[in-house]
């Protein structure tokens, strides 16, 4: 394995933090999801890395003001966010489609009270992230997969069942992962062509998860939903994204909802008013509009790591598991491994934490079929990394069956 390019190896020495006894849920949350602290945090989907300078500069001057009273979101946010999305993707978006939340997963659960009522069924393609599913069934809906097939060409959506299934039950609202997590697949134009030409013919509104879209990592660019649907499909889309997962700012509580139809929007604007002030963080506001203005070469720099490690990886399962498979990792930093070859389903969780020592997400919370998967977060210390894959590699070239 190359080592790690100079100007690389000198980003992740200047902005790699030490994140444990800081509260962080990764590193101090071991306990209370695994039962132990011993493990090393191969998990949840943030990284070690400090924060874009620009964005500590600007939270830094905001904090000396010494005052936190009620805020308006200025016209500059719009501005910086507007401007990184067309930039970077080609995307255009007019600043009256904007609505906010405090994260997009809490965004998740508005869209399904919004779009739904309890007992209707709600689409998702499995295995998908599992708030998703959380979302679905803490509201009282119901789970409806068209599960994602996993062909010799990767994995794809199943178009054929989701015609049949929208066909057969009424399903008012998907909700669509775009990158994937966790497969990683970053999808094609003609794919959302084919997917949307599908769903507004069956008026299905489509809630797309657009979190990841800036981790490109591999493959074909981004493709936005915005950039796809037209007529019937964009009268029935929402976008949601946040600058949380592209610069690590989770916690700093700012995300979008981005509504391009006037009357959709006036009936999610009718909507949320009833359950809740749309408030979000002022100091999440300030992160964002700071990160979308000078973050670029900061993110560039982050999926540099990402690629070295997802290399570390696929040469260590070659060389010591060959019989391991990786989905192919086109967007997110999230690997999705299937150890199904070397391990039964059924000692997945005593091999991973028992034999390895590793704290991971399992592919039973995506899906039930894909029990045999563990999901690696590649956004960290590439020695981090390689002591993972060290970990992995050694215990699966031992018989495990």
């Amino acid at each position: 394995m190359e080592e790690l390019p100079a100007d690389v190896a000198a980003f992740v020495e200047t902005h790699l933090v030490d994140r444990r006894n800081s509260n962080a849920v990764k590193w101090d949350g071991l306990a209370g999801e695994f039962g132990r602290t011993d493990l090393l945090p191969m998990w949840i989907a943030d990284t070690e890395f400090k924060a874009p300078q620009a964005v500590i500069d600007a939270l830094t001057a905001r904090i000396q003001e010494g005052t936190f009273g009620y805020s308006i979101r200025p016209q500059s946010y719009y501005d910086a966010f507007i401007d990184w999305e067309k930039t970077r993707h080609g995307v255009t978006v007019q600043p009256e489609w904007m609505r906010f939340g405090v994260g997009v997963v809490k965004s998740l659960y508005a869209m399904v009270n919004w779009l739904t009522e309890p007992g209707d069924p709600v689409l998702i393609m499995q295995p998908v992230y599992y708030p998703f599913m959380n979302a679905i069934k803490d509201l009282g809906r119901k789970v409806v997969s068209v599960d994602l097939q996993l062909t010799a060409d990767g994995w794809r959506i199943d178009f054929d069942q989701l015609e049949k299934t929208l066909a057969m039950q009424n399903i008012k609202a998907m909700i669509f992962c775009s990158p994937h997590n966790p497969v990683g697949r970053v999808w094609t134009r003609e794919e959302l062509e084919r997917l949307f030409a599908i769903t507004s013919h069956h008026d299905v509104t489509v809630v797309s998860d657009e979190i990841h879209g800036d981790l490109e990592v591999s493959g074909p660019k981004f493709t936005s939903a915005l950039q796809v649907a037209e007529g019937p499909a964009r009268s029935r889309l929402v976008v949601l994204n946040a600058p949380s997962k592209t610069f690590n700012l989770a916690a700093l509580l700012n995300s979008h909802i981005i509504i391009p139809d006037e009357k959709l929007r006036t009936a999610y604007d009718d909507f949320i008013k009833q359950l809740h002030p749309v408030d979000t963080s002022l100091l999440g506001q300030v992160a964002g509009e700071a990160a979308y203005r000078h973050g670029g070469a900061w993110l560039d720099k982050v999926l540099q790591v990402v690629r070295y490690n997802y290399q570390q990886l696929l040469t260590g399962l070659k060389q010591s598991a060959p019989k391991a498979t990786v989905a192919d990792l086109q967007g997110t930093y999230l690997a999705y491994v299937d150890i199904g070859a070397y391990v039964a389903p059924a000692k997945i969780k005593s091999f991973v934490e028992d034999v390895c020592g590793l704290a991971v997400d399992y592919g039973a919370w995506f899906s039930p079929k894909t029990a045999t998967y563990i999901r690696l977060n590649l956004a960290s210390d590439p020695k981090l990394v390689a002591e993972a894959i060290q970990r992995l590699t050694e215990h699966l070239a031992q018989p495990q069956l």
